[in-house]
């Protein structure tokens, strides 16, 4: 492999893209000074820097990469397709497929519309349930952290710059868990509500009756429910979170894992409402979707080869077992190293995080870096602890193994103070107004 300069790439970079890259979470103020500036190459559940240092990954392209990098027969149903051709005048039979695909796995799939990410998705339910109430509120989960890039929703971030006042007091906002604040919002803007935008579960699981109790709440004030998939999708369950818990939202987003890691995002939901935004009715039109590339056809050969593995391999079970041994096992590490007070695995076996508390048991970014910082040390990069399919038994226990000497550091750091550990300066919350 040919030596890069990676500083120097990396002044470049900052001098070129604002913020050094085109993902906030995936820029330097999210990694510890000594993470590698660049990453070249993906196989599997590794990752190659530039000086060819292999790392085992569990971030997995923000939680797109549910297979593993570089899935070979998704790439070669990507490839088999672009030798035909990528983008052409008049639809391709793989739209319809893929589509068909979908409806046959999604409980509230009855009609498709495809993007390129979740954001544009999230938007266009959010306009169509605009368009169907005829009102302008949107009510979203304070709790979950990201919905869209577009104003309604990034308007409710301390990141709202540009936005204007008026479109940001649309987007109200409710608890997770908490039906109450949730009827209350309904009651403070009575007929105002278009929708309900939420993901069904981040790190705490929902109570007995929480989402049906949403659903009922949405129905009896005329909202639409829409249900926000792109995590939870092909790894919850086959049919994706609300097959896991039993509830059919109105209308849904997928995305990330549906390409493993190709860039395709699905619209779907209940006849009733998605017909609004073709041909087949009188009503206003609705600019639903529609971009050059929405069906490029690399992408969608490669979303239709990762349904038919999820059908017919136990990839949502192995996401779940592979998951449930790294937490057993990051867990009794924490116990032996003594932080078990201060690090904790949260989540769902099947897309894990973490939390890291300082001595006095708040929640800290300094010993997040300090994780960081030492579980890079050992070869493994994991701003979360997401697994893939192709994370094997061996390379768990590499990683509990790493994780281990990490917390050892990490009871050091509390017993003897941080600022003896930790190299640099520490990481950020990308939610924040200065820099």
């Amino acid at each position: 492999m040919t030596s890069i300069d990676t500083k120097a790439l990396q002044r470049r970079a900052h001098q070129l893209i604002p913020g050094g890259c085109h993902t906030y979470a995936k820029g330097d103020d999210q990694y510890p000074e000594l993470a590698p500036p660049f990453l070249v190459r993906g196989e599997g559940c590794f990752v190659w820097d530039c000086e060819g240092t292999r790392y085992i990954e569990y971030g997995m392209g923000l939680r797109s990469i549910s297979l593993g990098h570089a899935y070979p027969s998704v790439l070669e149903a990507a490839y088999r397709q672009m030798q035909l051709g990528m983008n052409f005048t008049r639809p391709m039979p793989l739209e319809v497929e893929c589509a068909e695909e979908l409806v046959h796995l999604i409980p509230a799939a009855e009609m498709v519309k495809f993007a390129k990410n979740g954001s544009d998705v999230a938007s266009a339910a959010v306009r169509l349930a605009r368009a169907v109430t005829g009102r302008e509120r949107v009510a979203i989960c304070a709790d979950h952290p990201f919905f869209s890039v577009d104003d309604w929703f990034i308007g409710t971030t301390p990141m709202c710059a540009g936005v204007p006042r008026a479109v940001r007091e649309l987007t109200v906002r409710f608890r997770y868990n908490d039906l109450d604040s949730l009827a209350a919002l309904f009651a403070r803007y009575p007929g105002q509500i278009a929708c309900v935008i939420m993901e069904a579960e981040k790190e705490v699981p929902p109570h007995e009756g929480f989402l049906a109790g949403v659903q009922r709440l949405c129905r009896a004030h005329g909202a639409l429910f829409i249900l926000d998939e792109t995590i939870t999708g092909f790894r919850w369950h086959l049919g994706g979170a609300q097959a896991f818990y039993g509830i059919t939202p109105d209308l849904a987003t997928f995305g990330k894992a549906l390409g493993n890691g190709f860039a395709v995002a699905a619209l779907v939901g209940k006849r009733e409402f998605m017909q609004y935004g073709g041909l087949q009715h009188d009503r206003e039109r609705v600019f639903l979707l529609s971009y050059t590339h929405g069906a490029e056809s690399g992408a969608l050969a490669a979303a239709k080869e990762v349904m038919r593995i999820y059908r017919t391999e136990p990839v949502i079970a192995t996401l779940w077992e592979t998951g449930r041994r790294l937490q057993s096992g990051i867990e009794q590490a924490a116990a032996a190293a003594g932080v078990s007070a201060f690090f904790t695995v949260l989540g769902k076996p099947c897309c894990l995080t973490y939390a890291t508390l300082d001595e006095n048991g708040r929640p800290s970014q300094q010993y997040r870096t300090l994780f960081l910082q030492e579980t890079i040390r050992r070869g493994v990069i994991a701003p979360s602890l997401v697994v893939s399919y192709t994370h094997t038994d061996e390379v768990v226990q590499q990683t509990i193994e790493a994780v281990y000497e990490a917390l050892r550091v990490y009871r050091r750091a509390l017993d003897e103070g941080i600022e003896k550990y930790l190299q640099g300066r520490s990481v950020k919350p990308v939610w924040r107004c200065f820099n």
